[in-house]
């Protein structure tokens, strides 16, 4: 399931200072199995296409569908939501004794939504800008993530070299 923030799908899109949320959530559909043979980038180009293909219509018809049948309630279960908060230039805010060194979460998990992690913009010691992405899970499945990402991270170094 990707989350799509719907604000400048319109057009017009949203005024300034509109209050409140606008987005859809998309999902993208593969097999396990196609998971498993592909490269990690193959599940990035599938959510990098359906996040592409939301546009005004699309936004419409989810409205519609959801006037006529009922707005549908999303699991959260097996679910891992990540929001960009890139661009929310939570740095720049100043209460008076200098601009913020992070601006991002404290902690994972908010409410019903123990899985969900933010992208947050960052800047090391030397001045380079990067993103970090925190990642919260229960100890097994972090286990798990971590050995994941380790033999993922190893066999593209084996590879590129």
């Amino acid at each position: 399931m990707c989350i799509v923030n719907a604000r400048a799908r319109f057009n017009p899109p949203l005024p300034v200072g509109y209050y409140g949320n606008a987005f859809v959530y998309p999902a993208a559909i593969t097999t396990a199995r196609k998971l498993c043979e592909n490269s990690f980038g193959y599940a990035v180009e599938l959510i990098n296409k359906v996040k592409s293909e939301v546009n005004e219509e699309y936004v419409r018809s989810v409205t519609d569908l959801m006037v006529i049948k009922g707005r549908c309630l999303f699991t959260t279960v097996r679910s891992c939501i990540i929001s960009d908060l890139t661009r929310s230039r939570f740095r720049e805010i100043n209460f008076g004794w200098g601009n913020a060194v992070y601006g991002g979460v404290a902690k994972g998990g908010v409410g019903s939504f123990p899985a969900v992690t933010f992208q947050v913009p960052y800047k090391n010691a030397n001045g380079e800008e990067g993103i970090i992405l925190p990642i919260w899970l229960p100890t097994k499945a972090m286990e798990r993530f971590v050995k994941e990402l380790d033999e993922m991270l190893w066999n593209q170094t084996k590879f590129s070299s």
